[in-house]
């Protein structure tokens, strides 16, 4: 039987792609002037939050400086800083910012992963990578059977979110529109899940409007609101 603690520590041994551990390693040896002192992590990044979540939450992947340098998800870049103040202000956090692994945040009924566990270059993992990345996902969702919300952080995630729920055993799910706000009742023998899709918290998105504080706001009152269905 799997359990929480063997798979973070899967996660954090893997080096099944080449090209993602050399770019962690390289990212963590060099090093932002800003972070100089810092050890980063340079790592996989095993997801975060409450184990008995029924929201999760899935990124795309740790960003080189937040998360590879930190080892927690979205935690040390601005788009942590987006993603965890809205959180705090929806209730599923018990503070409005992100540093490191040791600053107390918590998370409520909200659980926080990715479809990739290494930093890629230029924030594109392949195809390939992302396939390889997966079991990581399957076996997170396996051990949280009361799960009833996913939100999708962009396209890929949720593209990635997809290709999941196929996978392990929602053998109907069509292929689905993405765009921010919607959402998708699915359903199996094993019951019903929503699946909501939000743009990206990522500094681009933000800094360009396409994705306001209130927008972010919205999409976690709506999973709220499934939640209390």
């Amino acid at each position: 039987m799997d359990t929480w603690e063997a798979l973070t520590g899967d996660v954090i041994a893997c080096r099944a792609c080449p090209r993602l551990v050399a770019w962690c390693e390289q990212v963590a040896r060099e090093k932002r002037r800003a972070y100089r002192d810092w050890e980063y992590w340079g790592r996989p990044v095993p997801g975060f939050g409450d184990q008995a979540a029924r929201l999760l939450i899935v990124g795309l992947a740790p960003g080189a400086h937040g998360s590879n340098r930190t080892g927690r998800m979205f935690t040390g870049d601005s788009s942590g800083d987006t993603l965890y103040a809205a959180l705090y202000r929806a209730g599923f956090a018990s503070q409005p910012t992100a540093q490191h692994r040791d600053d107390g945040l918590r998370l409520t009924d909200a659980f926080i992963t990715a479809i990739a566990r290494c930093v890629p270059p230029g924030n594109r993992p392949t195809a390939e990578e992302i396939a390889t990345c997966r079991p990581f996902l399957a076996r997170e969702w396996t051990l949280m059977p009361q799960t009833r919300v996913i939100l999708a952080l962009g396209q890929m995630a949720f593209d990635g979110c997809l290709r999941l729920l196929r996978e392990v055993g929602y053998d109907d799910v069509p292929r689905l529109k993405f765009g921010h706000g919607l959402s998708y009742s699915i359903s199996s023998p094993t019951g019903s899940r929503h699946l909501v899709a939000s743009y990206h918290p990522s500094r681009q998105n933000t800094q360009t409007g396409r994705l306001t504080p209130a927008m972010l706001d919205e999409v976690f009152a709506l999973a709220r609101s499934l939640l209390a269905e």
